[in-house]
């Protein structure tokens, strides 16, 4: 059976009324699951919002500790530090797993939702916990998707942002991979279009849906490092199935049973179709005159071995932002290089928000910002 192992320090928010959704379509009875760390000042101006990944939590302490700590990026001692799962998810935020008004799971009948749509929860949460300004919205993969998304829906709260292992709009590269995903799920006998039962989830198909995941959050080098062959000979298993199992078999199998151990199938898609709807641009004209509209500094973080979100993605995002900045994390993991590496870059991230206006640091003091514009990239 699945588990959604829940922090007791979580908090929630009933929101006491229907979310309308940026389909028209009213969410009733929505909660919203959250952690946050420090306190808020006295003019409410010292908040960071923390956006997760697409199987994340709000546990933002657990998955980014390196970020966390006094002198380090995310100081509780400065900062008022908020993380909530996002809606669709499956800890503790209204999803497909949540109960619907009628007592049932609401499964394959959870409406579908955007990344919009669960940065505006996100507001909403802000708006109900008395935050007057935000110094810096940071996440990656996903989260880094909805921290680009805050610069403009609430351009005058936002003072910055910081997106890893993003872009502005999700690529044919990137649905590809999601519809593979989704294939996988769809092919378990058990998966009923969704219409389960959580006591016999479709657990073979969401586990397989993980593995081609995983190929995707990680590099050739990553795994020829771990599970390559030596001087002529195979690396097997210590504790395999049959003597003569290769480890990388193995270490598939295992992602794909924690994942199913710990999330629900109705949720994995429901967060991928809303990652695949992603474009800044949708509704408000051409996608490069969008980004231009975004006055806020931005510093994109791109992971060079990254298979996933490309390099040339945060290269042209950085390049069209009036105030981008690109940085590059030297990871030999790949898209999960942005968690399995980020203490090697907590540092520049740091550098990058201490410039930032009322940070106490005059700008160039440490080091003077890259601007993407005046870097010459090839595509």
């Amino acid at each position: 059976m699945t588990v959604f192992r829940i922090s007791e320090r979580t908090e929630w928010l009933a929101l006491g009324q229907p979310f309308v959704l940026e389909s028209g379509r009213a969410l009733p009875d929505v909660q919203v699951a959250y952690r946050t760390w420090g306190q808020l000042n006295a003019v409410a101006d010292n908040a960071v919002i923390v956006c997760h990944a697409l199987t994340g939590s709000a546990d933002a302490d657990d998955w980014w500790a390196a970020f966390f700590g006094p002198g380090r990026v995310l100081d509780p001692e400065k900062h008022f530090i908020v993380c909530s799962n996002v809606l669709g998810g499956c800890y503790g935020t209204t999803g497909p797993a949540s109960l619907a008004p009628d007592g049932r799971h609401w499964g394959a009948r959870f409406p579908r939702v955007t990344i919009r749509d669960q940065v505006r929860l996100q507001i909403a949460l802000a708006d109900h916990l008395g935050i007057r300004g935000i110094r810096f919205v940071i996440g990656g993969s996903m989260g880094g998707l909805q921290a680009l998304e805050w610069a403009v829906l609430d351009p005058e709260r936002v003072g910055a942002v910081v997106s890893i292992a993003a872009t502005g709009r999700h690529s044919a590269w990137c649905a590809a991979w999601s519809e593979a995903q989704r294939l996988a799920l769809a092919a378990d006998p058990k998966f009923l279009d969704g219409h389960y039962d959580p006591e016999d989830a479709p657990e073979a198909g969401l586990a397989a849906a993980r593995a081609i995941a995983m190929l995707t959050y990680r590099s050739p080098a990553s795994l020829a490092v771990r599970f390559g062959r030596a001087s002529g000979h195979e690396i097997f298993a210590e504790q395999a199935e049959a003597p003569e199992e290769l480890a990388v078999r193995g270490w598939l199998r295992h992602h794909g049973r924690a994942l199913v151990a710990r999330f629900d199938a109705n949720s994995y898609l429901t967060l991928l179709d809303a990652m695949d709807s992603q474009d800044l641009a949708r509704g408000r004209g051409v996608y490069e005159s969008v980004l231009k509209q975004i006055r806020q500094p931005v510093l994109v973080g791109s992971v060079i071995s990254d298979a996933l979100y490309v390099p040339a993605d945060q290269h042209s995002l950085a390049f069209l932002l009036p105030h981008g900045e690109l940085f590059e994390i030297d990871s030999e993991h790949g898209h999960d290089g942005f968690l399995i590496d980020s203490g090697s870059f907590e540092g520049r991230i740091r550098r990058f928000v201490d410039r930032l206006p009322g940070s106490g640091e005059a700008l160039g003091r440490e080091e003077k910002p890259v601007s993407a514009a005046s870097l010459k990239f090839a595509w």
